[in-house]
């Protein structure tokens, strides 16, 4: 599991069966503070790929980017773009691919950019209701808008979209908000007023606190994707597009809270 706290807002992370996600949180200036989450395609494993080397990559490159300067903070999607253009030249052949969300906290306006491709994403919650939250993109049902990178021999069958694909958008946040990103492991098994009951739970916005939550929340998904009789927000959708399924969808799960507090700065 990761751990991570940067600065003000605080954040923590918290990543159950890591196998194809990836959670990463930075803070490379007094006034930014920037999170992300991967979620690598599971689908890779039936051609011996595994589907975590390329959403850890893609996650690890975005971390240089922030971390040199290579980004417009109002413009995340820039992150992911330098991100996969740097999996392209790796020197080593990187096959895969993977959803992307970026998002990046501006602390003096206190307003949020973000850059979000395929089913993973975030929701902003403020005094227990949902205000922001992003867009889920997918070609038909459960298959994502996604980063890709194939061997020759399957350039024509693996699904693979441009990183300007992302939907973009910003939203100013106020002290007291949390942000919670996650992949679609989370939001798949988790409905609003379930997330909404564990995010209750915050004390403050101390590391312990912010860490409880997160694995809490974490956990109930996991239970609830293992529970053949739940309707899950999954199961809902695939009835909505005529398939007759119940229960919840087990899935890598990674979950990165955060509160919006005062720093030094203000």
């Amino acid at each position: 599991m990761d751990r991570n706290v940067c600065g003000h807002p605080q954040w923590t992370a918290v990543r159950l069966r890591p196998s194809t996600t990836r959670g990463w949180t930075y803070g490379s200036t007094w006034h930014l503070c920037h999170t992300g989450v991967a979620d690598g395609v599971g689908g890779w494993r039936d051609y011996g790929v595994d589907p975590s080397r390329f959403a850890a990559s893609l996650m690890h490159a975005c971390e240089r980017v922030v971390s040199e300067g290579r980004f417009q903070p109002d413009c995340p999607v820039g992150i992911i773009t330098a991100a996969y253009r740097e999996l392209h030249n790796h020197k080593q052949p990187l096959w895969g691919s993977s959803t992307a969300c970026v998002v990046v906290l501006e602390r003096t306006s206190r307003r949020l950019f973000a850059a979000n491709l395929g089913d993973s994403g975030f929701v902003v919650v403020r005094a227990g209701v949902v205000v922001h939250r992003s867009n889920e993109q997918q070609h038909y049902f459960n298959t994502p808008y996604q980063l890709a990178i194939a061997p020759p021999e399957a350039q024509n069958l693996a699904l693979s979209d441009s990183p300007d694909m992302a939907d973009s958008s910003w939203f100013n946040v106020e002290l007291g908000d949390v942000i919670v990103t996650a992949t679609d492991g989370l939001f798949d098994n988790l409905p609003d007023h379930m997330i909404l009951d564990e995010l209750r739970g915050i004390k403050d916005s101390s590391e312990a606190s912010l860490r409880r939550i997160a694995e809490n929340m974490a956990q109930r998904a996991r239970r609830l994707a293992y529970d053949p009789t739940y309707m899950s927000p999954f199961a809902h959708s695939a009835c909505d597009n005529g398939l007759d399924v119940t229960g919840g969808k087990p899935d890598d799960i990674t979950v990165l809270l955060s509160v919006v507090t005062e720093y030094a700065g203000d």
